[in-house]
């Protein structure tokens, strides 16, 4: 079954013009990154690792949403 997936990817390469070809390397290049990094590791990181158990004032982050979105503040 990979074979036959591979075949396709070489034909489907095999279409895309000269050009194009740095381009597709890099996406191909990030792609294949990413998704051995998110195999590897298995552990996805978190916020809560650094926030702990600490409480922040809810008016802050209503304050902070205003400031940065104040076509959708309410």
């Amino acid at each position: 079954m990979p074979t036959k997936y591979r075949e396709k990817l070489l034909k489907e390469i095999e279409q895309v013009p000269e050009q194009s070809i740095p381009n597709l390397y890099r996406i191909f290049h990030i792609l294949k990154v990413e998704l051995a990094r998110k195999t590897k590791t298995g552990k996805r990181g978190s916020l809560r690792e650094i926030w702990g158990k600490k409480r922040v004032d809810e008016s802050l982050f209503h304050d902070a949403k205003r400031s940065l979105f104040p076509y959708d503040a309410k």
